[in-house]
């Protein structure tokens, strides 16, 4: 090996070193500060710890839990032709395309261009009196241009993991899209069911007010009741009759939310016909909670993909801070005068080969500032995920605690309905008997369709909580493997751990 070459590689290579180390000391006192939770940090409660252990994670289609067949028709015309999925699924498809443009920039680089020129040349200070001088010829060129970056320091790797981070994160959003989709159906749907049941309430509560008014004015022909018995029969069937208007407003306005909600027009909505709900088996926790909890909620997983994204943030504004070397070439033809392909000869061939380094010195701390905020950044979506992964276990809890609540109070509204009605029908004998006027049946009867209106909505509760625990808990969307590994979540240049390592 020749001398000159000797010092020269001696030359690059203390360059490339002092630049290494230059670089190292240049981040000193910029790292990341949070600290990301264990999956088993959080003390869990006596609802989470006093559930069925045995159960198994909510199904894809939970809703089918309720065996309602229109129900399940329009939740899958919902995940069909929402427009709110479709924009969450382009969203997912843009994530991957960003995701494709940072991964080319690990693959070697090949261009072409060609000209073909007329030049005219003047006579001036710059070209001279020489030879072309006022003269018109070919000015041509053709190359073909190569280069690759070597990657030293992991830059352009780190930046397409960063993108495909992001691109995890936008699918698991999408997944999180779905089932808030899901659960409004649900919840809407669980409403006009209650709302058809307080209509029925109402029309049970006219015709027996109409049948009491019916039966005041006999007793006032027949001389047994008097007038103020009859007025004060009258009093309450219009204000009944519009509850029963307002209900049925409401029904419609629910039908209408339903068919927007699958992204359909008011005129599909008209077609739903009452919901037939049923809800026979009890929901129940799964094993292994809240360990297994972070693959299996959408929130969650999309949380941990944004940490394992700024991570690889923090490595790439890192890696800025070191020499950069791209191995470069070119290969081409070049003429000037002679004939218009004369340039392509073998005489006319020209390339140019070799390594390509470029060093930041000095830029105003930019570079510092630009860590710092990706420093900053892992340390925001630490804290949210923290901050999910806490959300997350208290909406189980709520919702075990109201599940509990539901059955209890489902069994005392079902008593206090018994005996409102049998106080109602002991009202109702003794004033057809003439021995009890008709305010003692006015206060039987308000008080029985309470409780019956009562028990209808813990009904409708008890529903709208299993739905609660089933999305709590997921909705079955995720299998928990579609999630990062706990070293993704880490910057490779920092020493981060979660609370339950330290």
């Amino acid at each position: 090996m020749s001398r000159p070459l000797v010092k020269g590689l001696a030359f690059v290579g203390s360059f490339v070193v002092f630049s290494t180390i230059a670089g190292c000391i240049s981040t000193h006192g910029i790292a990341p500060q949070e600290q990301r939770l264990g999956n088993d940090q959080l003390a869990t409660d006596a609802a989470i710890q006093s559930a069925n252990r045995d159960a198994k994670w909510p199904g894809e289609q939970w809703w089918r839990a309720y065996g309602d067949p229109q129900l399940n028709t329009w939740v899958q015309t919902a995940v069909d032709n929402s427009p709110t999925l479709s924009e969450a699924e382009a969203r997912v498809r843009m994530a991957l395309s960003m995701a494709g443009v940072a991964e080319s920039a690990e693959s070697p680089q090949v261009s072409a261009d060609a000209s073909l020129l007329r030049h005219k040349w003047p006579s001036d200070y710059f070209y001279g009196p020489g030879e072309l001088a006022k003269t018109t010829s070919w000015n041509n060129n053709a190359a073909l241009g190569f280069s690759y970056d070597l990657d030293l320091w992991g830059r352009d790797r780190s930046n397409t993991e960063r993108y495909m981070n992001v691109a995890y994160m936008t699918a698991a959003e999408a997944r999180m899209a779905q089932l808030e989709l899901e659960s409004n159906i649900v919840s809407a749907y669980i409403q006009m069911s209650l709302q058809y049941a307080e209509l029925d309430i109402a029309h049970a509560m006219l015709e027996q007010q109409q049948q009491i008014l019916s039966l005041a004015q006999r007793r006032l022909a027949g001389g047994l009741g008097t007038q103020f018995e009859v007025s004060e029969a009258e009093v309450p069937l219009p204000e009944t009759k519009r509850k029963i208007d307002a209900v049925e407003e409401a029904i419609a306005l629910s039908r209408n939310q339903i068919a927007a909600l699958a992204g359909k027009g008011p005129g599909a909505g008209a077609s739903i016909k009452r919901p037939s709900l049923r809800l026979t088996a009890q929901p129940a926790l799964p094993s292994a909670l809240p360990l297994e909890l972070v693959g299996r909620r959408p929130d969650v997983v999309a949380s941990r993909w944004k940490v394992a994204a700024q991570a690889k943030g923090v490595d790439v504004a890192r890696a800025e801070f070191y020499p950069n070397v791209d191995l470069v070439a070119s290969l081409g033809y070049s003429a000037v005068g002679g004939g218009m392909l004369e340039f392509l000869t073998g005489q006319k061939f020209t390339y140019s080969v070799g390594p390509a380094i470029s060093l930041p010195i000095f830029d105003g701390g930019r570079r510092r500032s630009e860590l710092g905020q990706e420093s900053a950044g892992y340390d925001a979506a630490v804290a949210q995920y923290n901050q999910t992964l806490v959300k997350a276990l208290k909406g189980i809890s709520d919702q075990l605690i109201r599940t509990h609540s539901m059955e209890k109070q489902q069994e005392l509204a079902e008593q206090s309905v018994a005996a409102a009605q049998k106080t109602y029908d002991i009202a109702s004998k003794a004033f057809k008997g003439g021995l009890t006027d008709y305010l003692h049946v006015l206060n039987a009867q308000t008080r029985l369709f309470q409780q019956q209106l009562t028990l209808q909505q813990v009904q409708a509760a008890r529903l709208e909580t299993h739905a609660g625990l089933v999305v709590a808990l997921g909705g079955g969307l995720m299998d928990g493997k579609d999630m990062p590994k706990e070293k993704q979540m880490v910057p490779a240049s920092v020493s981060v751990r979660p609370l339950s390592e330290r």
